[in-house]
């Protein structure tokens, strides 16, 4: 997306906030409060973390920093990767402190507690790390957006394209030993078996271990073809660097069901080349992507991954519906979300169901080798691009009950 771009909208914003008053917009409190509830301090907090917050403020100040000729703020917060911590701290922004909208969320576990808080107390929640698919089923409401990607997209992505390939046929799964792992090798079993695959066990490991050795040892005994990494973060380096130094690589093949460009960044190309992943979103994609990525690499010192995008992205299109509810009343604000297309350098023709999930294209990307990088952080390559009402769930499928069947 051009500069100039963003100097045209924040013109026309500007006038439509000038314009606004006349005809009685308004903001409960006279401000409208952006929180973002994160990892600044755990397994997740290069992959979402302080980044995280950088591209909501990108989007609130590229946006023009006001609305309706009030200011928005952001907030944030550690939630400590600790369910009731981040329930809590939602508790008091939306109780305390006026908070409209929570994004990111980093853990699904969080994420799911805070869904059940903002379907209580009516406020917005708009989800760009976790991938459970709880949120848009039996937790689903009015006020929650999953926005970035889910255990489905990727199970029909990554999943796929393995189980696909001659050698593919069987696996193993190493999972973190919550929501978010638990429901990711679900859905990847799920699509493992209906190619007539066979999942010969799985073990699940606690968040943050750091020895993997035991849990190497049963995917070696399993014989399994592949080995499903069904974790993120520094749990899936710290498997993909123990499968290396324990000799598993060599006869398996590693299939990372949740990669992160930091994560390749962390491994070097050397350990990563070759590994198939899902992401909704690279910095390389297009002119409009590497100019965001440009301007984020300046505050942050790191390229942003497909969550900091979708947190930059999500939060523009909040504030677009919230300027066409006029008002940030949250059932305007909802209707207007769901009503508005969503189209930037995120997504294209995206939008979101009634369920709350955002619908648009997956990509299957293939790490480089090193030989195939020309400058620092050109580490994917495209392989498939998935359409979006192929990569996610059909609406049919959904058991929230805002579906009407």
């Amino acid at each position: 997306m051009h500069p100039k771009f963003w100097k045209g909208s924040a013109a026309t914003i500007a006038f439509a906030a000038c314009t606004s008053l006349a005809y009685g917009q308004q903001l409960s409190g006279d401000v409208l409060r952006i929180g973002v509830l994160t990892d600044i301090s755990g397994v997740y907090a290069d992959i979402s973390g302080r980044g995280a917050v950088e591209a909501v403020r990108m989007a609130v100040e590229d946006y023009g920093g006001k609305m309706f000729g009030k200011p928005i703020e952001v907030v944030y917060a550690d939630h400590l990767n600790k369910p009731d911590v981040g329930a809590a701290r939602a508790r008091e922004w939306f109780d305390r402190d006026g908070v409209d909208m929570i994004t990111d969320l980093a853990n699904s576990a969080v994420a799911l507690a805070v869904a059940d808080l903002a379907k209580e107390k009516r406020r917005h929640i708009i989800v760009n790390n976790p991938s459970n698919m709880g949120l848009t089923n039996d937790r689903c409401s009015p006020y929650t957006v999953h926005y970035t990607y889910d255990a489905y997209s990727l199970a029909n992505g990554t999943g796929r394209a393995v189980v696909e390939q001659p050698d593919g046929d069987t696996w193993f799964f190493l999972t973190v030993d919550f929501a978010f792992g638990i429901g990711l090798e679900e859905q990847v079993a799920s699509v493992v078996r209906n190619a007539n695959g066979k999942v010969m066990g799985s073990a699940r490991h606690p968040l943050g271990t750091t020895d993997f050795s035991s849990y190497i040892l049963q995917a070696q005994t399993s014989k399994a073809k592949i080995v499903g990494l069904a974790s993120t973060g520094q749990d899936t380096i710290n498997a993909i660097k123990a499968a290396h130094e324990f000799g598993l690589t060599p006869n398996q093949k590693l299939a990372a069901l949740l990669l992160w460009i930091n994560d390749v960044h962390a491994l070097g190309l050397d350990i990563a080349k070759g590994l198939l992943l899902t992401n909704a979103w690279y910095w390389d994609m297009n002119e409009g992507s590497r100019e965001f990525a440009r301007r984020y690499y300046e505050r942050v010192g790191s390229m942003p991954n497909m969550a900091h995008a979708g947190d930059y992205s999500s939060t523009m299109h909040y504030l677009k519906a919230v300027e066409a509810a006029g008002t940030d009343e949250p059932d305007a604000v909802s209707t207007k979300l769901r009503e508005m297309p969503i189209n930037d350098f995120f997504a294209q023709n995206g939008k979101i169901r009634e369920d709350g999930r955002m619908v648009h294209d997956m990509y299957l990307w293939e790490v480089k080798s090193p030989e195939e990088s020309k400058e620092p952080w050109d580490y994917f390559k495209l392989v498939k691009t998935i359409p979006g009402d192929e990569a996610f769930a059909p609406l049919s499928a959904s058991t929230c009950y805002l579906v009407k069947k």
